[in-house]
């Protein structure tokens, strides 16, 4: 049996806590537990939920617990990589500049500080199974595993996925090609710029990742930028809404916003929908 922190009523789970090694600064990870705490209190269950999209939407994908065969290749990935031992520079045009001074670091120590739990990972691969998008960004490769699991999720699309370290991208790569995944387009640089370059050649987007920056005014300036080209079947995925003070008040700026129709706070990550026949209403899901 898992054993887990009893705080009250709420029980915060080994892999939340796990989650905090990847905050360097002790404060931001107390508040980020303080933040949990009081996601939990506020969350709603499936059967406490009375929007019928989002009860079918939770029933069929996001408390789906079937062992997808797909979810093997990323899986041995990941363990490829937190045993890898080679070191790198980095470039990092994000927070994560502002937290971690180390221009050089094992493979290893950034597979254990930023890769995507396997729970959301696999919560990723079944959003883009479930939708099918017929096109697919990610904001931040990082070492490529949600990348794998996005690719495999829908093999008929090519999968744009932007990294601002080529060292760390050409680690990903590699992690591509051992898994034979041929979707997968790779864009290099600051996305400050090649998200506006990408995003303005494209005549919709229907699924984007945005993993990469986790400052406010970044993630808020790519959410304006992609704004104009949402449809009916466009889902937004917002990775560490509560990373800091910033992201959580640009999730709030992202909630308000008048063309979003749906969210869904799942505390690691952020849904957000624009169907325009759903009434505005926001989630609070735990999971």
């Amino acid at each position: 049996m898992q054993a887990t922190f009893k705080a009250g009523t709420a029980h915060i789970k080994p892999s939340f806590l796990f989650s905090l090694q990847a905050f360097t600064d002790p404060m931001n990870a107390i508040k980020t537990v303080f933040r949990y705490l009081s996601y939990y209190f506020r969350s709603n269950t499936l059967h406490g939920t009375h929007s019928p999209f989002v009860y079918k939407l939770l029933e069929d994908v996001v408390y789906d617990r079937a062992p997808y065969p797909e979810y093997e290749g990323p899986e041995e990935e990941r363990n490829r990589l937190l045993h890898d031992q080679r070191m790198i520079r980095i470039t990092d045009y994000g927070a994560g500049a502002e937290v971690n001074h180390d221009k050089e670091r094992k493979v290893a120590s950034i597979a254990a500080r930023s890769l995507k739990s396997k729970k959301y990972a696999r919560l990723l691969f079944r959003l883009v199974r479930h939708f099918k998008p017929r096109h697919m960004i990610e904001l931040g490769t990082s070492l490529g595993i949600t990348s794998s699991y996005l690719a495999k999720a829908h093999p008929q699309v090519t999968l744009v996925t932007m990294e601002g370290c080529p060292n760390t991208l050409a680690v990903a790569t590699e992690s591509f090609a051992r898994q034979g995944l041929e979707n997968i387009r790779t864009i290099t640089g600051n996305f400050d710029h090649t998200f506006p370059e990408l995003i303005d050649k494209m005549e919709t987007a229907d699924f984007i990742f945005f993993d990469g920056n986790h400052r406010k005014e970044a993630t808020l300036n790519y959410f304006y930028k992609a704004l104009p080209k949402v449809n009916e079947r466009t889902l937004f995925v917002f990775d560490d809404i509560y990373w800091s003070d910033g992201m959580a008040e640009a999730w709030q700026e992202i909630k308000a916003n008048a063309h979003v129709r749906v969210t869904i706070d799942l505390f690691f990550i952020g849904l957000v929908f624009f169907k325009k026949d759903q009434a505005k209403e926001d989630f609070v899901i735990r999971y």
